[in-house]
This record gives structure tokens, sequence and C-alpha cells, in this order.
């Protein structure tokens, strides 16, 4: 395997397991068995690792959420598929999603913060969008939207958290679960 893929995963690992600011780049170099100049030949930096992480991994999710989160007409189905887009990528890329959802909670105005910030806003914008779509049809929905795309993603990312500290399978069932408690407050 390539010295940048071993550094990268090395990284997430470290990362998820400990926070970003609790892992140095000696650590990192030593965990992927290289020096620091060649993981500074590579990144620059600390945070120039990370942001290489969150491109990597964060870029393909967020194009998937906003395919699936095209209105149709229909919420129901339009929610069911960013769902399944969450739980899919959560299943995929376990360490990843930990990492993000930590990352997510950092300090605002921390280097981990401001990495993660613009992909989460972009990630929000594209749910809200939906719901903004949906207000044709729903008016109850009217100058909630933005609420409602953050509880949705809120809703989506507790579960997913449930399941990876060992408390919920990240399945059908739950996702129907979800999305019911979810609809049935939207919609009053």
């Amino acid at each position: 395997m390539e010295n940048r893929t071993v550094i990268l995963n090395c990284a997430l690992r470290l990362f998820a397991a400990r926070g970003y600011d609790a892992v140095g780049v000696q650590e990192i170099a030593e965990s992927a068995g290289v020096t620091k100049p060649t993981l500074y030949h590579y990144f620059g930096s600390k945070l120039g690792l990370l942001k290489t992480l969150v491109e990597t991994y964060h870029d393909p999710f967020v194009q998937a959420v906003e395919q699936a989160a095209q209105y149709n007409g229909d919420l129901p189905f339009t929610l069911e598929k960013v769902g399944n887009v969450f739980f899919q990528f959560a299943r995929e890329n376990p360490v990843y999603c930990r990492l993000q959802l930590a990352l997510y909670f950092s300090p605002r105005g921390s280097e981990a913060w401001q990495v993660i910030a613009s992909w989460n806003e972009r990630q929000h914008q594209q749910i809200e969008e939906l719901f903004n779509a949906a207000v044709q049809q729903h008016g109850n929905m009217r100058g909630r939207q933005r609420l409602y795309a953050a509880v949705f993603t809120g809703l989506l990312n507790t579960c997913i958290g449930l399941w990876l500290n060992g408390y919920a399978e990240l399945d059908e069932e739950l996702l129907r679960n979800a999305l019911r408690q979810f609809q049935h407050g939207i919609y009053s």
C-alpha cells in the first residue's frame, strides 16, 4: 500500500479513537511506519491531513445526499432515500463516521471544527432545500425548514451514533421507526 494511503488510514483510526487534538504528528508517523518529513511531504501538516481525510470521505457522501434529497413530490419516499444514504455510508465507513460526529461537536473555532463546518453546512443546506421544496405540498412546514433539516439530520446521526456504540442495529427497522417518529412531528 502507498505511504499516502497508509498515513491516511492510520490518521483516521487515531483521530476517530482519541480525537483530532489528542493525536500528534509523531504518533501518526510512527503508526504509519513513516517519518514526519514523509507525512509533511504528502499533507503539509496535521491540519492538511485532516482536510484530506474529510475531503476524501465527505465529498462522496455529500454528493450522495444531494442526489437522494431531490424532492419528487413524495416526502416520505425522499426522506427514506436520504436516510438510506446516511445509514449505508455509516455501514461502509464506521470509523470515519465516528470521526465526523466528533468533529461536528468540536469547539467552535477550533481547527477541527473549521474543517468540518463547511461540509456540514453544505449537507444541511441540501436537506433544508428538500423541505423548502416540500412546502408547496405541505404548507404547515413553511418557516420551519431549517429546523426540520437540523432535526432530521440529528435524528439520523443519533441513530448512527447508537449503532457505533453498540446500542442499536443500523437496519431498515431502525430507519423506518425513526422516520415514522420524525414524520409524526412534521405533519402536525
